[in-house]
């Protein structure tokens, strides 16, 4: 691994560099979600199955994943602010071929590309780190995350609204419009920050094997991450399952609704941000893994109860986001010139451990139904909580 001097200058982190950078993130993670809520109108207007066109998910997914893994390590390579411009322009192109797509081929090529490029907030959560001051680094990656989540949480109820009132091809119009001008913000008033690798792109990704030998606190907090998402995938894929049984009789609109409990994750993030530059943020894993444990607990005994779904669905999401916050700081702190490829590690594991708790939950619901559900989310929250404290007088040092 070849790096220069990781002393020099780079700029501040002002506030509106920050709330710039907030919104970006919020948009931009908006495109991958805005199809969900739209795949039936997108069936319709093709002439073909539902299953078909939940195709389209899928693939905007896939290119997310290709996206983290090979477009995130390059921003130690390269210049920042000019490959987030690329990238923009890669969003803009692949949401305007969504609008006009005359087949769901092209619409699904499209999906693709628009989840390749929307990896932007993988490079700003980064950068953001960079730029801030270390003491207020938790605090402002928790700023960041908050409008990531909101963008998450939104995303479905704007499109659905829009497909529903517009048709589905106004969404990706008005996104379209919506990625230009976050172009021209990003354009004016982001600053560069020059990479420090020197090596070339062969040897960058080489290194992501190098990083994950030699940093064991990467590997611990990816392995939390994992877990944590699988766990919180697992919740959400089979939510609607059960909402449709006969003690609530309720559909996909229900679960939608409880994608606005969420809004508590974004607030989790926040307060957590603050919380990891005042405590150790290894510490403080132990407690925010343990609301993910006791969050399982309570829909354990809330399969007849909307209120006690609701309390766990808050404890889940403050527990989920505050464990991504703390892992985030933990491993932007070790190696400042490798930020962008200790992140691409972390969020590969991630998004792994998502769809494995996807998978898992599929499997259980068939055969165990919500107690098996409620099952493998605690189990999962039990083994990272063991496995952190295994871990824990190696990393809870300074």
């Amino acid at each position: 691994m070849t790096t220069t001097d990781t002393s020099k200058e780079h700029p501040h982190l002002t506030p509106l560099t920050l709330w710039i950078m907030t919104i970006a993130t919020g948009l931009v993670v908006a495109n991958i979600y805005y199809n969900q809520p739209l795949l039936a109108d997108i069936a319709h207007t093709f002439g073909i199955t539902d299953k078909k066109a939940q195709q389209l998910s899928l693939f905007t997914q896939i290119g997310y994943a290709c996206g983290l893994l090979f477009i995130v390590p390059l921003a130690d390579m390269v210049k920042r602010k000019r490959l987030i411009l690329l990238d923009f322009i890669l969003v803009i192109f692949a949401l305007l071929v969504s609008a006009l797509a005359p087949s769901i081929l092209v619409l699904t090529i499209a999906g693709f590309l628009l989840g390749l490029s929307s990896i932007i907030p993988q490079l700003l959560i980064p950068m953001v780190a960079h730029l801030a001051k270390p003491h207020q680094r938790g605090k402002k990656l928790g700023f960041v995350m908050s409008g990531l989540l909101i963008g998450i949480l939104l995303s479905r109820t704007l499109s659905g609204f829009i497909g529903q009132h517009f048709g589905w091809r106004s969404m990706y119009y008005i996104a379209t419009g919506l990625m230009a001008a976050m172009w021209l913000m990003i354009f004016f008033f982001l600053p560069e920050v020059q990479p420090d690798y020197k090596g070339n792109y062969r040897k960058l990704m080489t290194s992501l094997i190098h990083l994950i030998k030699t940093q064991p606190k990467l590997r611990m907090a990816s392995f939390r991450g994992a877990l944590c998402f699988a766990g919180f995938s697992a919740f959400w894929t089979t939510l609607v399952f059960l909402l449709k049984q006969p003690q609530f009789n309720e559909g996909s609109a229900a679960a939608g609704a409880f994608g606005l409990v969420g809004a508590f994750g974004a607030l989790a993030a926040g307060l957590m941000g603050r919380l990891s530059d005042k405590m150790n943020p290894y510490k403080l894993s132990g407690y925010t893994l343990l609301l993910v444990l006791i969050s399982y607990i309570i829909f354990y005994f809330s399969s007849s109860s909307i209120a006690g779904l609701i309390i766990g669905v808050i404890v889940l999401d403050m527990g989920v986001q505050a464990t991504h916050i703390s892992n985030q700081s933990i491993i932007f702190a070790l190696i400042p010139e490798a930020r962008n490829r200790l992140n691409t590690v972390y969020m590969v594991s991630y998004f792994v451990g998502g769809a494995s708790g996807t998978f898992l939950a599929s499997l259980l619901w068939n055969n165990y139904g919500w107690a098996g559900v409620c099952a493998i989310g605690g189990g999962l929250a039990l083994i990272a909580l063991i496995a952190h404290f295994i871990n824990y007088k190696e990393n809870v040092r300074n």
